[in-house]
């Protein structure tokens, strides 16, 4: 059964930072495209970084481009979220999610097959 768990999220103050991890089991980790994605109250599901398996190469979305950044310990089957220098408006539940088919990032989240339960990060003002 494949499984994402995340976690570190929080409450911080703005301009603070936060390190999210989530860890994939129930699949090899290695050959997948992963994902982060967040969604605010009352807001869609957005994408904020994606790291693709073959290359390592890093996609982010403008809003957090500078001061986010993904990674991925693929021998601890973890990608990793380093969220830096934060604002309110960063404030949402943060979801990762596997794209097994792709191998470059992709933002649309139709194509991620498996999704974790969320960790929510609350940054105030």
């Amino acid at each position: 059964q494949v499984q994402l768990e995340e976690s570190g999220g929080g409450l911080v103050q703005a301009g603070g930072s936060l390190r999210l991890s989530c860890a994939l089991s129930g699949i090899i980790f290695g050959p997948y495209t992963m994902g982060w994605f967040r969604q605010a109250p009352g807001k869609e599901r957005e994408f904020v970084a994606g790291i693709s398996s073959s290359t390592g190469n890093t996609v982010y979305t403008q809003t957090v481009q500078g001061r986010f950044t993904i990674s991925r310990d693929n021998a601890k089957s973890t990608v990793f979220l380093q969220m830096n220098s934060l604002k309110p408006e960063d404030t949402a539940v943060y979801y990762c999610a596997v794209d097994r088919l792709a191998t470059v990032v992709s933002s649309n989240t139709r194509l991620y097959d498996y999704w974790g339960q969320g960790t929510q990060v609350t940054v105030s003002s």
